[in-house]
């Protein structure tokens, strides 16, 4: 009988930290359930990741493995990933083609060893993704990785406005607010 082939899930986190460390505990849960893992980091990302956890920290799951796409900012050895506004240019106008790229090499000759890409699991701010997974006809999951502050926030936004407490105006930004 012939061994079936795992559902293949790439995973790709808005190129910092705390979204990286978000978006790669989910492709382990993900994977813990029977995925093949391919974990897209920028190169830059990437090469940080393995300075701090040594060139093996994934190399002891089986069917997980990373891919780097370039993150379009001048190279330098600075923190220049860091540089948020100059990041989101980046996503935006320097990803997509990498990205396509990325997901027709992985989905050249499939087998049990490189199974068909079929769910791309992404950061809600890569909206790129969306563009690429229509192109290849291919689910899409945005995965936002807000704090609880974060989700608070949305869940109140519409009563902030019908309270009158938004947007805020003049030197009330200091005024305390009742839910």
């Amino acid at each position: 009988m012939a061994e079936a082939i795992k559902p293949h899930a790439v995973c790709i986190a808005y190129p910092h930290q705390s979204h990286i460390k978000a978006t790669m505990n989910l492709a382990k849960l993900l994977h813990h359930r029977g995925f093949f893992i391919t974990f897209v980091n920028t190169d830059f990302n990437h090469k940080r990741l393995l300075r701090s956890k040594g060139p093996s920290f994934l190399e002891c799951l089986p069917d997980f493995r990373s891919e780097t796409i370039p993150h379009g900012l001048s190279p330098s050895d600075s923190d220049s990933s860091q540089d948020a506004s100059a990041l989101c240019e980046s996503i935006t106008h320097n990803f997509l083609a990498p990205f396509r790229n990325l997901l027709v090499k992985l989905n050249e000759n499939p087998s049990t060893e490189n199974p068909p890409v079929t769910c791309i699991v992404a950061d809600g701010l890569m909206s790129f993704t969306f563009a690429a997974a229509e192109e290849f006809g291919i689910p899409v999951a945005a995965v936002f990785t807000l704090a609880a502050s974060g989700v608070m926030g949305f869940y109140k936004f519409c009563s902030l406005f019908e309270n009158g407490l938004a947007p805020l105006r003049g030197t009330s930004i200091n005024s305390r607010l009742n839910y």
